[in-house]
Order: C-alpha cells, then sequence, then structure tokens
C-alpha cells in the first residue's frame, strides 16, 4: 500500500511525462474511448516524431510548421515533408521525464529579422536558458550555424516543474512559463517568493539590452525596479508548473494551465502582477496539511477540477479557427494522464461550462498548436500531429 501511495503521488506531483509504451493512431486506441462531437484525426500522414512538445507557426502568409521534439530537435514541415531545422541535442539534458527543449517562440518580425526563441533545461549545472537564434539567410528550412545567443539563465533545484512555455504576447514582449523548481510541494517557498525566477510567468523585452542583461525589462512590469530584491522580470507569480501559457488572439487574455499537486488542476488567466496563490493555495483549496490558509490577495482560478477526472493538465487555446464553429471563443484543453479534452467557455456573471469534447487515455495530449488560419492541433506522445474535426 505504501508502495502503490508513493507512485500515486509520483504521478501528481508534476506534469508527468510518458511512462508507459505508445500504442498507435486513434482509431487503433483502447475501447475506454469516448466522444462528444469532436474527434482527433492524424493531420500529417507519414511523419511521426519523438516526443513532440511543441507546435507553433512561424507567422506571416509564407511561414511554416515547426514541430519540437523533447530530445533538442526541431523539423519544419514543407510539401508533405519533415526537415530538420534545429538540433540542438548535445546542449539539451533531458534526462528527467520534464527537461528537455520545452519552448519554441518567433519574433513578430520573424520574417525580416529571422529570430526565434528556445527554451530548454541544460546541466552542469542544471538549469533553464532562454536563448535566441536566427534562420539562415539563403534557406528559411535551416538555422544559422553557430546563431546561438543566450538571453537569460536560471538555476534549477530538481529535475520537475521547468515550466517551458515561451510565447510573444500582443504587446511584443517575450513572455516565459517558470515551475517551481521541483520535488514536491514546493520544499523551498519558491511560489510565494518574488526574490527567485521560480514559479512565476516572466516578461522581457527581447528587443532593448539593459546594464546587465541582454533583454529590457518593461517599465510596466510590477517590479519592474526590483523594489526589496523582487525579481524585475516577473508578471506574475504563485504558480506550481505553469505547462502551456497561450494568449487569445482576440481578446490578448493569456491563459494558462497550471499542473496540480495531490488533488487540483487549474486553468487560470494570468493578470500582471497576480498572486496565483501556489503553496498556500492548490487550486480555491488550502493545500494541505495547511487549513484554514488565507484567501486575500489571491486570484482564484477560471476552472480547477478533481482526481475524478484527470492528473496532469495540459494548457490549451481559445479556439479562433472557423472550421469548428461550435468552439469558437471557447479554450481547448487537456488532462495528459485521463486522455480527455474539453471546452471551457466562459459567461458572464456565470459560472463557467465545461464541456467535454473526447477521451482517449493513450492519446498523450502533451501541448496544443494552432496554424495560420488559427485551426487547432494537438501534439501527442503517440508520435502524431492530430487536429481536431466534428464527428
Amino acid at each position: 500500500m505504501i508502495m502503490i501511495k508513493y507512485i500515486i503521488t509520483l504521478f501528481s506531483v508534476s506534469f508527468i511525462l510518458p511512462f508507459f509504451a505508445c500504442i498507435g493512431p486513434a482509431g487503433e486506441m483502447d475501447s475506454d474511448n469516448e466522444y462528444a462531437g469532436y474527434r482527433p484525426v492524424i493531420a500529417y500522414e507519414g511523419m511521426e516524431f519523438t516526443r513532440p512538445v511543441d507546435f507553433q507557426y512561424s507567422g506571416g502568409t509564407n511561414g511554416h510548421i515547426f514541430i519540437v521534439e523533447q530530445r533538442g530537435k526541431i523539423y519544419v514541415l514543407n510539401n508533405q515533408k519533415k526537415t530538420l531545422f534545429l538540433d540542438i541535442e548535445d546542449q539539451v539534458d533531458n534526462r528527467g521525464n520534464e527537461e528537455g527543449l520545452l519552448g519554441l517562440a518567433f519574433h513578430p518580425n520573424y520574417a525580416n529579422n529571422g529570430y526565434f526563441y528556445v527554451n530548454y533545461t541544460a546541466n552542469n549545472p542544471d538549469r533553464t536558458v532562454i536563448a535566441r537564434f536566427s534562420v539562415d539567410p539563403s534557406s528559411p528550412l535551416k538555422t544559422k550555424p553557430n546563431s546561438k545567443k543566450v538571453l537569460l539563465e536560471f538555476s534549477q533545484p530538481y529535475s520537475n516543474h521547468n515550466g517551458g512555455s515561451i510565447v510573444f504576447g500582443p504587446d511584443g514582449y517575450l513572455y516565459i512559463g517558470v515551475g517551481d523548481g521541483g520535488s514536491g510541494g514546493d520544499p523551498q517557498g519558491n511560489g510565494q517568493n518574488v526574490k527567485t525566477l521560480l514559479g512565476s510567468i516572466l516578461r522581457i523585452d527581447v528587443n532593448k539590452n539593459s546594464v546587465n542583461n541582454a533583454y529590457g525589462i518593461p517599465a510596466d512590469n510590477p517590479f519592474a525596479s526590483g523594489q526589496n530584491g523582487a525579481k524585475p522580470e516577473i508578471y506574475a507569480y504563485g504558480l506550481r508548473n505553469p505547462w502551456r501559457i497561450n494568449f487569445d488572439s482576440e481578446t490578448g487574455d493569456l491563459w494558462a494551465g497550471d499542473v496540480g499537486q495531490n488533488a487540483y488542476e487549474e486553468i487560470d488567466i494570468i493578470k500582471k502582477g497576480g498572486n496565483y496563490g501556489w503553496k498556500v493555495r492548490e487550486g480555491e483549496h488550502c493545500y494541505s496539511p495547511q487549513s484554514g490558509c488565507e484567501t486575500q490577495g489571491f486570484e482564484p482560478p477560471v476552472w480547477e477540477y478533481g482526481r475524478g477526472q484527470g492528473l496532469s493538465v495540459t494548457g490549451g487555446f481559445v479556439y479562433r479557427g472557423t472550421k469548428l464553429p461550435g468552439l469558437i471563443g471557447k479554450y481547448i484543453y487537456a488532462d495528459y494522464l485521463s486522455g480527455r479534452v474539453w471546452a471551457l467557455e466562459q459567461r458572464t456573471g456565470k459560472k463557467p461550462e465545461n464541456t467535454l469534447l473526447f477521451k482517449i487515455p493513450q492519446l498523450q495530449v502533451a501541448s496544443f498548436g494552432v496554424d495560420q488560419n488559427q485551426e487547432l492541433y494537438i501534439c501527442s506522445f503517440d508520435g502524431h500531429i492530430y487536429r481536431l474535426e466534428e464527428g
């Protein structure tokens, strides 16, 4: 019984990358599947990927789709083929389930400057690295050799809870999702400590340099002056392990899926200066073994779900495409371990409505992405990229 409890604790401690053998495409999965009007369909026949963790479109009318593999490779899709775009596997530490190359973002002016950014873990010492690369001017399908420039590095005390998302906001700044540093229960108290970058959403200006950094600090960041030792990069804090943050392309809201500890997964809308409660709270509840915890000053989640629905949330996107009219304006997200994919709809003056789209236990939804038309895709650890269809 002790061993069973220990295994369950491991599964609930963090965003879980798979310990299990993968099965095949959706049509071959088990009889526990459920469908409620939508289903995933393989988007790129004949293409398989190793632990794909990100799907990005480079922007503009002549952009391309890029798939990030956790081991340290990025592929660009062109003419129904995949081409290796970046290979930094020798620089990436992916020994832990939650380590590796975890995020990719293209500069808003990528078509002209060719800059793209990655978020990965490295060792000796263990750390997160935010780095910029440049596309090869002679070919949009290759990275320029020796173009790496490190913008930001910070220490990681454990192998888990690395966050990993990087995304440009409508303000042109780069937002970075950072976990609390790992282990279980935030033993270092990083979530409520603004003197560390851990447990936060960061916001930096990649178009400027400062005296000590290869980036600038937006003047309206909540701790921009570094008062009382607070990190000026912090935009919001009190997060456990934000696994995927993305902006609503219409409203500009920043959504996050924050992986829970023992009992609750949560969906947040990130506000400047917001404190999301970890580890005082898990979701809307006092985090055990605390009781009677304060609720004042904390931003409540938009939605939470318990262990009856899943164990590891995968944040997604507010759907703004056209092919699935029933989903427009709804936040599409998943649970990695239960295989559930939901649509969350905010309703003025009412509790949000959360609708199950489908459940495929072995789909292993690691991430979502959108293409140039804002149509939604799923990165699955069965090796495939899926798109959503009605049916």
